[in-house]
């Protein structure tokens, strides 16, 4: 049976649309599937006008109306741009701009580091609305901290606009407190297709690929926002998820228990994993504690220990071995199938790697797998009756 090839562009096409629906969560996966799939349609068409080459399905061209018609003649005479003031807002509309290719930038590294000065409350209040932002979640201490040095404030009022659509993409933002509208023009009729309300971000698509912005952001109420500029998140956020899908796409097409997943799903956890490093002897996790991630041993090796028991059935502080996992292996998943507290507490033996997927991606992208994690909570019983010479339910 020969191999089935798969289109070349499909996954970014699939990726994109996702990349939607978790964004606007909309009540109609079709309609809204008809919709997201037209704009790209519109988009390449806009292109063609204009005669610049955007074949990458990986483009998410947005076709819009603007009733500025000033041309910019420092521009390319190719490239038709619009610039006009709202407000403290300066933003310039292009007609269409290329993929943004990490590749490419190979001079992004020797960019002075952007900083913005903040005081020790500031500091504390953007890592608390960073803390949930899949984006960085990848992103290591020294890249994470650099990324809170370049974010800047923004303090909105009532039906500002943060975004508009058709602009060009100048900021990613995150959102610490206020409630934001989403608007889509389509035909001329702008549709509120959701809102953020007191968590999330927005405003990276426009910035991985290049595209203006698709849909226009307004606040409903006071709010507060932290913003990164363009080229920082480039040169750290679209670059550094690149460079982690090219090292950890191989090694997770050989985790044994993802085997079972499609390719574009073991993408997507690819884009979810962090990578964390544990010295000899490093706890990773304690036994009885709440669980709130998922780990697949990347190098090197840990050891899983549960308390034992006295003879009249009481926990007592001793800790025995009963498994070790190394390179492939995975832990943790058993508090998140049963929605149980840890069972057990994990050691790094010697110095160890650890790829972790939070809570909430576990959720969303390892349900095929559930059924095989399942199976093997029955595995860790049967070695446990082995050690202590009695039942255990790891499932109550």
């Amino acid at each position: 049976m020969s191999a089935v090839e798969i289109p070349a562009g499909l996954k970014e096409l699939l990726q994109g649309y996702a990349v939607e629906v978790l964004r606007r969560k909309p009540s109609d996966l079709v309609e809204f599937a008809v919709q997201h799939f037209t704009g790209i349609l519109e988009g390449q068409s806009n292109d063609q006008k204009t005669k610049k080459l955007v074949g990458k399905t990986a483009h998410k061209g947005v076709a819009f109306e603007t009733n500025e018609s000033n041309k910019d003649d420092e521009e390319d005479e190719e490239e038709d741009t619009v610039k006009y003031t709202t407000g403290k807002y300066s933003r310039r509309v292009s007609v269409c701009a290329e993929p943004y290719n990490p590749d490419d930038d190979e001079d992004d590294d020797m960019e002075p580091r952007v900083m913005h000065p903040k005081t020790d409350v500031q500091r504390r209040r953007l890592q608390d609305a960073c803390r949930d932002i899949l984006l960085f979640k990848t992103l290591d201490q020294e890249q994470f901290s650099e990324v809170l040095d370049a974010m800047f404030e923004v303090l909105v009022k009532p039906q500002e606009h943060i975004i508009d659509q058709g602009d060009d993409g100048d900021n990613f933002y995150v959102i610490e407190k206020g409630v934001y509208d989403i608007f889509v023009q389509k035909e001329g009729v702008s549709m509120c297709v959701g809102k953020y309300d007191n968590k999330g971000s927005f405003g990276e698509l426009a910035l991985m690929y290049n595209t203006p912005r698709a849909a226009t952001i307004v606040a409903t109420e006071e709010g507060a926002l932290w913003g990164l500029d363009r080229s920082t998140f480039h040169r750290l956020i679209v670059k550094n998820n690149a460079k982690k899908r090219r090292v950890y796409e191989a090694f997770i097409e050989s985790v044994p228990l993802l085997k079972s997943l499609e390719l574009s799903e073991r993408m997507k956890i690819v884009d979810v994993l962090a990578a964390r490093t544990f010295k000899d002897g490093e706890c990773l996790i304690t036994q009885g504690e709440e669980a709130d991630c998922f780990y697949i041993v990347a190098s090197g090796e840990v050891k899983i220990m549960i308390k034992s028991k006295t003879k009249a059935g009481q926990q007592d502080n001793a800790e025995v071995e009963v498994a070790r996992c190394s390179r492939g292996q995975y832990f943790g998943e058993l508090a998140l199938v049963t929605n149980k507290p840890r069972a057990a507490s994990v050691y790094a033996a010697g110095e160890t790697k650890c790829l972790v997927i939070d809570i909430q991606a576990f959720e969303r992208l390892l349900g095929p797998c559930m059924e095989i994690m399942k199976r093997n909570i029955s595995q860790y019983e049967d070695q446990l009756v082995a050690l202590f010479g009695s039942s255990v339910d790891l499932k109550h």
